[in-house]
């Protein structure tokens, strides 16, 4: 590259490289939010709270990238514009096409990071976030079950211990279980053990008393226990294999999956969208850009509006991400619909090229703009203020 496309190439990087981080970094709060409960009801630290919430980062890069690349490019040609060095250039012999070259060899750096995410990054984090979690639930009755809290550890499910004593003892137990919408269970008991073996893990509780309240009974009944047994094996995944979920999956996975696995003989139409998905993640950036470019890359002089050319490209590249997303969900019953989003994305494509290679100006008609400028001056008008003395 020479001087001009290094300079230009480095300028869209730098702006891509700035809006990537400040557009995930404010995602990425508003979902490390929602994991709060980590440290507030499961007594984790804020070193696991902030691992286990950096890891869907990965996967929110991969979406964010491509709108990230097209503000960059957006941000660059108008500073090109607003310096008249696009009028320069233009004047120096480089046609539209010759200036989007190093707009395109920054686009091929970000699909190539955009596909790297997709194949490997994204469900690789997703991968460690199962295994995190599991290891934290895997002796859920250390790491949640804290003296002097409630703990819910299910929807309708809320245990609560007085203390810890010598010996793995757990004193004060209550146990509130509405799980059954037929029956509520409340149990306390003085103090209680935790049990392993083959078939589970038991909080056996001891001296206690156990009231269920069943619907359509008016008295609850009550029975007093020496020794009671209540299963917690759902809350324990100690020795059971972790299943992983579509996202999960590396790309060569979803590539050739097992026949015998169960997650693709239940969901062979969500594995074949997402296969899809990963596919056409790194053609979105060449065709973010190539729109962004054809609506602005062309030289203008400074008394020319490029608001409307920039209202565009951004609709022509929402547009055509909501049509993606929707032709995702379509796939997975109908496979045809990948189809219909991989001609969008060339027909997309091969638009803005044609206007890049014809040196098209996009602006409105004359009439929308005349119209525009009344309605401004109107406007200048009604709520103008009035000239001083």
């Amino acid at each position: 590259m020479g001087s001009i496309d290094t300079y230009i190439f480095r300028t869209t990087l730098a702006s891509f490289a700035l809006v990537l981080v400040s557009l995930t970094g404010v995602i990425w709060i508003t979902q490390a939010l929602r994991g709060i409960d980590l440290m507030t009801s499961q007594g984790q630290t804020i070193v696991t709270f902030l691992g286990i919430t950096s890891l869907v980062i990965p996967a929110l890069v991969l979406i964010i990238a491509p709108i990230a690349l097209m503000i960059a490019i957006t941000h660059t040609l108008n500073k090109l514009a607003t310096d008249s060095e696009i009028i320069v250039m233009n004047a120096a012999g480089f046609s539209p096409f010759r200036l989007f070259v190093p707009f395109f060899y920054a686009t091929c750096v970000v699909a190539a990071l955009v596909a790297f995410i997709s194949a490997y990054l994204a469900p690789d984090g997703m991968r460690r976030i199962k295994r995190w979690d599991a290891e934290i639930t895997a002796d859920i009755l250390t790491n949640i079950l804290q003296p002097g809290r409630f703990a819910q550890l299910d929807q309708n499910l809320t245990i609560r211990i007085r203390e810890r004593q010598p010996g793995g003892v757990l004193g004060g137990i209550f146990v509130d279980d509405r799980r059954d919408p037929k029956e509520r269970v409340t149990i306390i008991a003085d103090h209680g053990t935790i049990l392993r073996n083959e078939t589970g893990s038991y909080l056996v509780l001891e001296d206690g008393n156990l009231e269920r309240f069943e619907a359509g009974k008016r008295d609850p009944a009550l029975v007093a226990f020496g020794r009671y047994a209540f299963d917690m094996s759902k809350f324990s995944n100690q020795g059971r294999d972790l299943t992983l979920g579509i996202r999960e999956r590396y790309l060569w996975e979803l590539l050739s999956p097992s026949p015998d696995d169960p997650v693709y003989q239940q969901l062979s139409g969500q594995f074949r969208a997402e296969l899809h998905d990963r596919f056409m993640a790194p053609i979105y950036p060449f065709a973010f850009a190539t729109l962004t470019f054809a609506f602005l890359g062309t030289p203008r002089t400074t008394r020319q509006s490029r608001n409307f050319s920039i209202g565009c490209a951004i609709f022509a590249v929402f547009g055509l991400r909501m049509a993606g997303f929707a032709c995702s969900v379509m796939t997975v019953k109908t496979p045809a619909a990948a189809l219909v989003q991989y001609l969008m994305l060339v027909m997309a494509t091969i638009a803005g090229m044609l206007l890049i290679l014809g040196g098209i100006v996009v602006e409105p008609p004359a009439a929308v703009t005349e119209a525009i400028d009344k309605f401004n001056a109107r406007l200048v008008r009604l709520f103008g203020r009035p000239a001083s003395a």
